[in-house]
């Protein structure tokens, strides 16, 4: 009984009928109709219940997934659906997706013919890591007259680890692997004369640098030969990110932890892919994951299970800790790509005496956020004495961070102010031109 429900038109039909019931006090007439009417509705409700439940199973359903969820990207989400009933029936599927989508009206309509099968599909575009709850699916089914839609409860509970966005880290391998990182918006940088990593020898072509030649091979094959060197390869390049409480701020969902983690994954991968050695360390007010820098086939792996379960935490971070641990731990010069926050000339300036001695003995590279919501504000047109407080506000923070990069270029330290849906294109290129001008 508790799969059997009635449609609007039964009501209808009903109040119909009770209408007439009252009617007939005035006209006894009606009586006659209004029995009419509520028994034929009775007999139509009868022969669907009896088309409805002639089978005990008359509808399947189940859902197909993915092992894990690429995070901020959409992801397909598949139902297959069959029709055991030899008669068309249209149907209704809610399917229980996790809460943290907070979708609450999510549902479909078709119709299905007779022993007919369907795929329904759609996509699912999580904004958080962690695990993602799927629920049971709802089929309710109508029947011929549409007067009555039984309901099916399927068991499909499941479980989806949302991972970073291994989508936009397989883009960028791809690029990579064919040298063609510049189509995503990584510029080319001018070479600034050559690593001393040997390659090959190979012959003379037009446009090789003449001060390559190797003049003993040249006489041993009578051709101009010369050789061919370059980057050096197996440097050390660490992620470090900041947990505390200034990578909580939002920003497309997201949050500017979540985009410094999945620059952090794609920034690995490209470091592997040129055969660097690719390592990570997050922290907070205490040392959270420090993995050494490798660069083992099953290297990949591991960053991207300890970048699944970071999460912000609300304190400040430590950065003379980091540093103790940098010093004790990283022995080689390395690369080190600080992704963290600063919203004032205060707070960096707190931070930076551990900052010039990490920079002392490593290359840092600080990567800190803009605010795009500045933008708007200092754009936007003051027709009140408060919009021009606001304007000018605006302006003064913009210029703040402004400040900042020039006050941590003045103590040697190169940094990046990124928009964070610019984060990956211009950390990325950035690792691709310290690595031809050999800073590292």
């Amino acid at each position: 009984m508790r799969s059997i429900y009635l449609n609007k038109i039964v009501y209808y039909f009903g109040g119909v009928a009770a209408v007439l019931f009252l009617i007939s006090y005035f006209f006894p007439n009606m009586f006659r109709i209004g029995n009419l009417v509520l028994l034929l509705l009775l007999i139509a409700v009868l022969i669907d219940l009896l088309l409805i439940f002639s089978m005990r199973k008359g509808f399947l359903a189940e859902r197909e997934t993915s092992e894990r969820f690429s995070m901020g990207d959409p992801n397909k989400v598949s139902l297959h659906l069959k029709n055991r009933y030899p008669f068309p029936v249209n149907v209704s599927i809610i399917d229980e997706l996790p809460f943290q989508f907070q979708e609450r009206n999510w549902i479909r309509k078709l119709r299905m013919e007779g022993q007919g099968e369907h795929e329904l599909e759609y996509t699912v575009t999580p904004y958080s890591r962690g695990e993602y709850g799927f629920g049971n699916i709802n089929v309710y089914v109508h029947a011929p007259l549409k007067l009555v839609k039984r309901r099916y409860i399927f068991s499909a509970s499941r479980v989806v680890k949302v991972y970073p966005s291994y989508v936009q880290m397989r883009r960028y391998h791809l690029l990579a692997v064919s040298n063609k990182l510049q189509e995503a918006g990584v510029k080319r940088i001018r070479k600034i004369g050559h690593s001393m990593e040997f390659e090959q020898i190979k012959e003379y072509v037009r446009g090789d640098d003449y001060r390559t030649i190797n003049w003993k091979a040249t006489a041993r094959k009578a051709g101009l030969m010369v050789n061919n060197y370059t980057d050096e390869r197996s440097q050390q390049i660490y992620c470090l990110i900041n947990k505390g409480r200034v990578m909580k701020m939002p920003f497309g969902g997201s949050t500017l932890l979540d985009h410094a983690i999945n620059t952090t994954l794609v920034l690995s991968n490209v470091a592997l892919i040129r055969q660097d050695k690719a390592g990570l360390i997050t922290f907070a007010e205490d040392m959270d994951t420090f993995l050494l820098a490798d660069k083992r086939p099953t290297q990949m792996g591991l960053i991207l299970e300890s970048l699944y379960r970071q999460e912000t935490k609300f304190l400040e971070p430590d950065f003379e800790k980091l540093f103790s641990v940098i010093r004790n731990r990283i022995t080689n010069r390395s690369l080190l790509v600080l992704f963290t926050n600063f919203e004032s000339v205060e707070s960096l300036q707190r931070e930076m005496p551990a900052l010039k001695k990490i920079a002392h003995y490593h290359l840092l590279l600080v990567v800190f956020f803009e605010n795009t919501e500045l933008h708007s504000l200092i754009e936007s047109k003051a027709s009140t004495v408060e919009d021009i407080y606001i304007k000018t506000i605006a302006e003064k923070f913009a210029f703040e961070k402004r400040l900042m990069v020039k006050e941590l270029h003045k103590n040697g330290i190169p940094s990046i102010l990124t928009a964070p849906e610019n984060l990956t294109v211009n950390t990325v290129n950035k690792y691709l031109e310290l690595k031809t001008r050999m800073s590292i």
